[in-house]
């Protein structure tokens, strides 16, 4: 039998080759994971009052027993996602309400709007210090379409009325604060993300229970906008409840790790109107 000799650095070598070759693997079968949960969201429009037309894409439970209703969660997608593709609003968090676990443990209609390139949610700088001021009192003509939408759902579809959640990051957890405010009567949660409120409006959240999530080192939207929410909530003597969640050496991107928590899915699912 002959022998043959490996020099170290061609072993190396293939060992570097059978990882990549491992990793792309993992990715493509990673994508074809994501791209089937993602199919799971149905692309509808809806045709606003004002003529706006605003692309959305839901996800319904499993199965819808007859004679039960279900909750709706409100997701506002972050300025990147912006557009007309009715896609990119996917980007973020939507393969995490959609994976198997979730829908079997909370079967919910998880609803994802997008917003038009060069519109907000909420039309105000998120990059400021403070949000003192910031909100206009009537909402941006997304912002109005998104609310409208809800309402259009809420009539169409079996969803419980008392189980109507908002959540958003970015420019999605500014419109979240926006839209909790908005209308305090109609959402039983906000589960807000890396964006920013305006501290003036405080008292309009009377009821809402809140929790707030951030990284300690954003660089979009500072940390002082959500540390400004939380103490101008405390002076209000917000009820019934608020919570905090700063994630030290963590910047713009809370999102990944928010919605990848059991106990965040468990208490925003919890939550129901009085």
């Amino acid at each position: 039998m002959s022998e043959r000799s490996f020099k170290p650095g061609l072993i190396f070598l293939i060992l570097a080759i059978l990882a990549v070759v491992m990793m792309s693997r993992g990715y493509e079968a990673s994508a074809q994971v994501n791209s089937r949960l993602l199919g799971q969201y149905r692309s509808e429009n809806f045709a606003a009052p004002s003529g706006m037309r605003l692309p959305y894409r839901i996800l319904a439970p499993s199965k819808i027993e007859p004679h039960q209703n279900y909750p709706l969660v409100l997701f506002l997608h972050g300025a990147g996602e912006r557009g007309n593709d009715n896609e990119k609003q996917l980007v973020h968090a939507a393969v995490d309400f959609a994976s198997k676990a979730r829908r079997e443990q909370f079967p919910a209609f998880v609803v994802f709007p997008q917003c038009p390139d060069g519109q907000r949610w909420v039309e105000s700088d998120w990059g400021l210090p403070s949000g003192r001021g910031e909100f206009d009192l009537e909402p941006s003509q997304p912002m109005a379409a998104v609310l409208q939408l809800v309402d259009s759902l809420v009539q169409q579809l079996p969803v419980d009325p008392k189980r109507l959640y908002v959540t958003g990051l970015s420019m999605g957890g500014q419109g979240s604060w926006f839209a909790a405010a908005r209308q305090p009567q109609r959402f039983a949660a906000m589960l807000e993300v890396c964006g920013g409120g305006d501290p003036t409006w405080a008292t309009q959240y009377a009821g809402i229970p809140i929790w707030a999530l951030h990284g300690q080192d954003d660089g979009v939207v500072p940390i002082s906008r959500a540390r400004e929410m939380v103490v101008a909530l405390t002076q209000a003597g917000h009820a019934p409840e608020i919570r905090y969640t700063e994630y030290p050496g963590v910047g713009h991107n809370s999102w990944t790790q928010t919605f990848k928590r059991d106990d965040v899915f468990e208490w925003l699912f919890s939550q129901r109107k009085r």
